[in-house]
């Protein structure tokens, strides 16, 4: 038996007897667990599953031991991740954290900032928003202007960001902010982290299509940050952000290779039967999930060969903005499937037997795949680019 094999038997084994039943199976997006001060949980299992997790470093598997991580390598982490869908595990912890703060802290971090931050993070103890987008800086980022004034051993942060996505619900934030207003705009900017408890701090729910209020605007008011917590150089913000960004990207990609929910031909086939052989009884729709199911397969197979490529150091910095378009157009095909599948019911927006419009309400949160994050128009310019090195116009 390889060490391998013998990993994935031990995997195996503490997943049989450590993941409860209860987080087994489809799991809604208004289920998941962020963790953070004030976590809720769906079932007592689902916290219990969450510290099982989190103790073991498995919810940033790759991340190094001595920051609470799992100190897995590549090919262990992979096979973890097989594990996991084979048994219908539901993710112990969804984390801004871990997406995306993280690994800018692992690549950009003083040790005391590591120490401090990345253990809370794995273990769901902090939840993290992001400060980046401001009314008037949105796919062109670098034109922040919430400002930051030098104050000796801190800085006083005055401005506005939005489109923050659980500000209302997060413990902090990592924000960009002008420390230098003379310098061109991609420089004098910084990268700082603060706590949304901080005097000064508000924010407030934004109500979108769908009815649902997951971003907020978020305004700061003589907001004191301790030099201490800059991440990076100060003035080269931008470095931190873009390395972030990248990261991002990449987890809004990643919606098009897990989804969420039960799988779009088992809604398709109770909503609308079975022929003679037992198939869905709608050739048309059954077509169109068939090619949707291919191309996520293909899709999770070109994740895994990114993530091999990133941990080898031979990824293309534009890669992040390849997954992030293809990403979000197959999780928008998913809904519009799901949307399909459901006929009238899925139309309705309240009640029972539309679950309160759930199908409906997730369907039109989709369409602001194509603009957090980077917008598609940007994705596609990057990509023609910097991949395809497509002249400009």
């Amino acid at each position: 038996m390889t060490d391998l094999e013998r990993f994935r038997a031990e995997t195996r084994a503490w997943l049989a007897d450590n993941c409860p039943a209860e987080c087994r199976g489809p799991m809604a997006d208004d289920e998941m667990i962020w963790g953070g001060r004030n976590p809720t949980f769906k079932t007592p299992a689902h916290k219990q599953w969450l510290e099982r997790m989190g103790a073991r470093g498995w919810t940033a598997p790759e991340w190094p031991k001595e920051y609470g991580g799992g100190g897995l390598s590549r090919e262990e982490a992979k096979v973890l991740a097989s594990e996991l869908r084979r048994i219908k595990a539901q993710p112990a912890l969804a984390s801004f954290g871990v997406w995306m703060l993280g690994p800018a802290l692992l690549a950009f971090g003083t040790e005391e900032q590591k120490t401090r931050f990345l253990p809370e993070i794995v273990r769901g103890e902090i939840r993290w928003c992001q400060g980046y987008s401001e009314p008037g800086a949105g796919s062109d980022l670098a034109s922040i202007q919430t400002k930051a004034e030098d104050r000796g051993d801190h800085w006083i942060v005055n401005g506005q960001k939005i489109w923050t996505s659980y500000a209302d619900k997060a413990d902090w934030i990592f924000c960009l902010v002008r420390t230098d207003p003379d310098a061109p705009k991609h420089l004098g900017i910084s990268f700082v982290l603060f706590d949304m408890r901080t005097p000064g701090v508000t924010t407030r729910p934004i109500t979108l299509i769908s009815g649902k209020s997951p971003f907020c605007e978020t305004f700061f008011d003589d907001v004191r940050v301790e030099k201490a917590n800059l991440v990076g150089t100060l003035n080269r913000g931008w470095d931190v952000a873009k390395y972030l960004l990248a990261h991002e990207r990449t987890m809004i990609g990643a919606m098009g290779e897990v989804g969420g929910g039960r799988p779009v031909g088992q809604v398709a086939l109770d909503a609308i039967g079975a022929d003679e052989a037992g198939r869905l009884d709608e050739p048309m729709l059954r077509a169109r999930i068939a090619d949707l199911e291919i191309d996520a397969a293909a899709f999770r197979l070109a994740m895994e060969r990114v993530g091999d490529q990133v941990k080898a150091k031979q990824a293309h910095p534009a890669i992040a903005s390849m997954l992030k378009y293809y990403g979000s157009e197959l999780n928008k095909r998913r809904h519009e499937l799901l949307m399909a599948a459901g006929g009238a019911d899925a139309l309705e927006w309240e009640g029972e037997r539309s679950h309160d419009g759930k199908a409906a309400r997730d369907w039109l949160r989709t369409k602001a795949n194509s603009i957090e994050g980077g917008t598609s128009e940007v994705q596609l310019n990057i990509i023609a680019k910097h991949l395809l090195q497509l002249p400009g116009a």
